[in-house]
């Protein structure tokens, strides 16, 4: 696993849980089930522009503030 991907992994799951947010409930609002959800954060699933911005806009972040790494 990538240096960049591991921190955007540990960026989710911290805003996840300070969000007081489940792998579900992220899903949820993300319109993908949980597993798939999961499989991002935890860096064993790529992860495509456009569920980038459905999950930026899920804790009200711009895409960049969460992103930028895993895209440059």
């Amino acid at each position: 696993m990538a240096k960049s991907s591991t921190n955007v992994n540990f960026k989710l799951q911290n805003l996840r849980k300070e969000n007081n947010m489940s792998y579900e409930s992220v899903a949820k609002e993300v319109g993908i089930c949980k597993a798939y959800y999961w499989q991002i954060e935890n860096g064993n699933r790529r992860l495509y522009y456009d569920l980038a911005l459905k999950i930026a806009e899920v804790f009200k972040k711009k895409p960049d503030e969460l992103f930028y790494e895993y895209y440059k």
